[in-house]
């Protein structure tokens, strides 16, 4: 898709897309939980700053996670040669993206004096997450994965198998099940 596709065929391709980054996304929420609560359960316990640690920790995993679901599954169509750049540049938003859940808690924390669990989880896993997802498709979508930014795989552009080595490998994970 070029950057004089149709208006109508970039909505059309908007929910799926949408649906698929929503997919990512949750198995991400997945890790972020159990690596947060896992780590104010264990090693940041004790500390009062243990539960900023903790969300800076399991979002990076969690970033991790999504990286690869949205690359190659996600905006696999998008992906493009020079992963590095991609990575960068998807690490950028994913930093940025990172620091609204911190702000989060760390309001809910300093400023508003919550200090539970059950507060923590709030500010972090549905404040932090609800308004850094919107950030981040927003950013994924228009410069990370842009249709309309040069470099794209010519693996992406087709839906046969793409071979490696000797083994058939689909162009995304889902064998084309969600269409764009």
């Amino acid at each position: 898709m070029t950057i004089d596709t149709p208006p109508a065929t970039r909505r059309s391709r908007l929910l799926p897309q949408l649906a698929k980054f929503g997919a990512v996304g949750a198995v991400g929420v997945l890790v972020n939980l159990a690596v947060f609560n896992l780590l104010l359960l264990t090693a940041m316990s004790a500390s009062h700053w243990g539960a900023l640690v903790a969300t800076v920790i399991a979002n990076a995993v969690a970033i991790a996670t999504n990286y690869v679901g949205n690359r190659y599954w996600a905006f696999a169509k998008e992906r493009r040669s020079n992963v590095a750049r991609e990575g960068v540049e998807f690490l950028i938003v994913s930093i940025c993206g990172l620091v609204i859940p911190v702000l989060c808690v760390y309001v809910s924390r300093v400023v508003l004096g919550f200090d539970s669990r059950l507060a923590d989880n709030i500010a972090n896993n549905v404040v932090g997450l609800a308004l850094g997802t919107v950030f981040r498709f927003a950013f994924y979508r228009w410069w990370v994965f842009a249709p309309h930014r040069g470099g794209r795989d010519a693996a992406t552009t087709t839906t046969e198998p793409v071979l490696t080595g000797a083994t058939a490998l689909p162009g995304t994970p889902d064998g084309g099940l969600v269409r764009d």
